[in-house]
C-alpha cells in the first residue's frame, strides 16, 4: 500500500512579503516564524501527522526552516528528515534557486543531503534541464517525485515544498503559506499511467489543514510556460 502524503507549503519568506523576487534563496520572515507555530500546533493535533515515518523537504532555506520549526517534535523522536531537489520551486528567479548544499548543510545540519541531485542548484544548463521552468519539465519532475514516494515503505510521509510546484505540478490545489493538505495515491490506471493524488475530505472541505487556502482547483500544468530554447 503506497503511503499517505501530508504536503506542506513553507511559511512566509522574505520574497513573499516584499514581492522582491531577486532575493536569492530567501529566509522566513518574522511572520513566517509565527505561522510555523500555528502549523506546528495543527500538525501535532493531526492523528496522521503523528504517524509520519519520514520527512522530505525541498533543499531551499525557507522549506528547511519551516520543516525544522514545525516537525521538530517528530525529528526528536527519530523520524528521518531528507532533502530532495525534486520538491524545489518552479521558476528560475533568484528566489527560487537554491544555495550550494555545502553551505546549506553547514547552516542546517542533521538533515540527510546524501540523495540530493548533484546538479543542484543548477536549473538552466543541459545537465540541470530536468529542473527547467517549462510545463513538460515540471510535470515530469512531479511524476518522478511521486514515483519515489509511491515506492517507499512508510505509511505516512510529510513533504515540505512550495506553492507553485505543489499546485501546478503535483495536486492542482492552492497552498497558502504554512498550510497543508493530506492525500492518498489514486489507484493506478495501468502500466505507464500517471501517478495521481486524491485529497482527504478533512483538508479539501475547509481549504487546507488550517483552513487558510483557497478551495478552488486548477488543471495540472496550467499557467506554466511552454518549451524554451534548448539549454546550453
Amino acid at each position: 500500500m503506497p503511503p499517505t502524503l501530508i504536503l506542506i507549503r513553507h511559511a512566509q519568506a522574505e520574497h513573499n512579503d516584499t514581492k522582491d523576487y531577486s532575493i536569492h534563496d530567501p529566509s522566513l520572515t518574522k511572520l513566517g516564524r509565527e505561522q510555523c507555530v500555528k502549523l506546528r500546533n495543527g500538525l501535532i493535533e493531526d492523528p496522521l501527522a503523528r504517524q509520519a515515518e519520514l520527512i522530505i523537504t525541498s533543499p531551499m532555506r525557507r522549506t528547511i526552516q519551516t520543516a525544522l520549526d514545525t516537525v521538530d517534535w517528530l525529528i526528536e523522536k527519530g523520524v528521518k528528515i531528507q532533502a530532495d531537489a525534486d520538491w524545489q520551486e518552479n521558476s528560475e528567479k533568484p528566489c527560487d534557486v537554491g544555495s550550494a548544499i555545502a553551505k546549506v548543510a553547514e547552516e542546517f545540519p542533521g538533515i540527510d543531503y546524501s540523495t540530493v541531485d548533484p546538479t543542484w542548484p543548477d536549473k538552466t544548463s543541459l545537465v540541470g534541464s530536468r529542473y527547467r521552468y517549462t510545463r513538460t519539465a515540471i510535470i515530469a519532475r512531479a511524476q518522478a517525485a511521486l514515483q519515489k514516494l509511491y515506492e517507499r515503505p512508510e505509511k505516512v510521509i510529510i513533504v515540505v515544498s512550495h506553492s507553485g510546484f505543489l499546485r501546478a505540478g503535483v495536486t492542482g490545489c492552492w497552498f497558502f503559506n504554512a498550510d497543508y493538505r493530506v492525500f492518498d495515491f489514486a489507484a493506478m490506471g495501468g502500466p505507464g499511467s500517471p501517478y495521481r493524488l486524491e485529497q482527504h475530505a478533512s483538508t479539501e472541505e475547509k481549504g487546507g489543514g488550517l483552513g487558510c487556502s483557497w478551495r478552488e482547483q486548477v488543471l495540472l500544468g496550467s499557467d506554466l510556460p511552454d518549451e524554451l530554447p534548448e539549454a546550453e
